[in-house]
C-alpha cells in the first residue's frame, strides 16, 4: 500500500493515522449517538459529513447514507457490505491526505472542520454494533494450551479435535460492552479443595478472575439457516475488527465446565474495543499461518495462503 500522511496530526500512539480510519459510534454533549470515524486526536463526524452538499457532490460514496450515519449502531452501515466500507474509507482517505485533490471539502473548509473534526477528548464512545449472537473461538495453539494446561495439565491440554476444527462455544451476547465498563467480579461456585472427597464446592467471590486479550470480528451478512459458507467466501462475511478482552472466573469456570463447558465463568463481561478496523485495513498485515501438522478436511481448505493477518497486540495492566 502506497504511503500517505494527512494533514491532520497524528495522534500521540500513531494507531489512528489515514492508513487506519476504523468506524465506531460516538455521541457529544448528550447528543444522539451516531457513526463516526477517527484521525489522530480527532473524531470524524460522519453523519454530518454525509449531510453537507458539497461533500455529497464530490464524493459518491456518502450520497445516500446519512440517515444510515444517524443510527445508533453500525449495523445498517456494515449491512452494506465491503464495496460500501471501501468506498467511503477510500473517500476519507481522499479528503484527508495532505495531497488532497479535493481541499474545499475539508481541508480548507474551517465552518465544515468545525462541524465534522471533534476532539476525542469531548466525546463518548459506545458499543458499535448490536450484537445479536456471540461464538466465541479456541483459535491460538500458545493460547488454547496455556489455558488447556490450566485445567488439565500438559499431558491433556488439548483434546484431539483442536487441530482438525474451530472449536468455540456460544456466548453471552447481552454481557459484551464497550472497553472501560466496570466489571464486576462474579459470585458463584468454587471447589476449595480440588483433592477433597467428596467434592464440597461454596459460593463466593471469584478469587482467580483472568482476562484474555482477543480479536473479535463482525459479521455483516446473514445466511440461509441450514446453509454453508464456502470457505474461501467468508471474509465477504466480515465487517471488520475489534480488540476483545475476554474475562474469566477461572475457579468458577473449573468446577462448572465439565460436561458442557463454560458457562457462569465466562457469560459475565466482555469487553471491547469501540472503534471497529475495518477488514481492509488489515490488508497489508496478511501472512502465512504457521504450518499445521494435522492435515484439515476439504471444506477447511482455503486457496487463499495469505490467511492470517501478522498484528502486534499489547496489554497493559495496572494494579491498585
Amino acid at each position: 500500500m502506497a504511503s500517505q500522511t494527512s494533514w491532520v496530526p497524528l495522534d500521540k500512539n500513531g494507531d489512528f493515522s489515514i492508513h487506519n480510519l476504523p468506524f465506531g459510534i460516538f455521541s457529544e454533549g448528550g447528543s444522539q449517538p451516531r457513526a463516526a470515524s477517527r484521525i489522530g486526536d480527532f473524531v470524524i463526524d460522519l453523519k454530518a459529513l454525509a449531510g453537507d452538499e458539497q461533500a455529497k457532490q464530490q464524493l459518491s460514496s456518502l450520497r445516500d447514507l446519512e440517515e444510515v450515519f444517524g443510527q445508533t449502531s453500525l449495523n445498517a452501515f456494515a449491512e452494506r457490505g465491503r464495496a460500501v466500507h471501501r468506498a467511503v474509507r477510500g473517500d476519507l482517505q481522499r479528503i484527508l491526505s495532505q495531497s488532497t485533490d479535493v481541499p474545499a471539502i475539508l481541508k480548507d473548509n474551517e465552518s465544515l472542520k468545525q462541524k465534522v473534526l471533534i476532539p476525542v477528548e469531548k466525546v463518548k464512545m459506545h458499543l458499535p454494533m448490536q450484537i445479536g449472537d456471540y461464538t466465541d473461538f479456541y483459535a491460538g495453539y500458545h493460547h488454547a494450551y496455556k489455558v488447556g494446561v490450566l485445567f488439565r495439565g500438559p499431558d491433556n491440554a488439548l483434546q484431539p479435535n483442536y487441530t482438525h476444527l474451530p472449536v468455540g462455544y456460544h456466548g453471552r451476547s447481552s454481557s459484551i460492552v464497550v472497553s472501560g465498563t466496570p466489571i464486576r467480579r462474579p459470585r458463584g461456585q468454587i471447589l476449595p479443595n480440588p483433592a477433597a472427597n467428596p467434592k464440597e464446592p461454596i459460593t463466593v467471590a471469584c478469587r482467580r478472575l483472568d482476562f484474555e486479550l482477543e480479536l473479535g470480528c463482525f459479521i455483516c451478512k446473514p445466511n440461509e439457516m441450514g446453509e454453508s459458507i464456502d470457505i474461501n467466501k467468508a471474509e465477504e462475511y466480515i465487517f471488520g475488527f475489534v480488540l476483545l478482552n475476554d474475562w474469566s472466573a477461572r475457579d468458577i469456570q473449573a468446577w462448572e465446565y465439565v460436561p458442557l463447558g463454560p458457562f457462569n465463568g465466562k457469560n459475565f463481561g466482555s469487553t471491547i474495543s469501540p472503534w471497529v478496523v475495518v477488514a481492509d485495513a488489515l490488508e497489508p498485515f496478511r501472512a502465512q499461518p504457521l504450518p499445521n501438522d494435522t492435515p484439515v478436511q476439504d471444506y477447511l481448505k482455503e486457496s487463499q495462503k495469505e490467511s492470517v493477518f501478522d498484528i502486534q497486540l499489547e496489554v497493559g495492566l495496572t494494579s491498585e
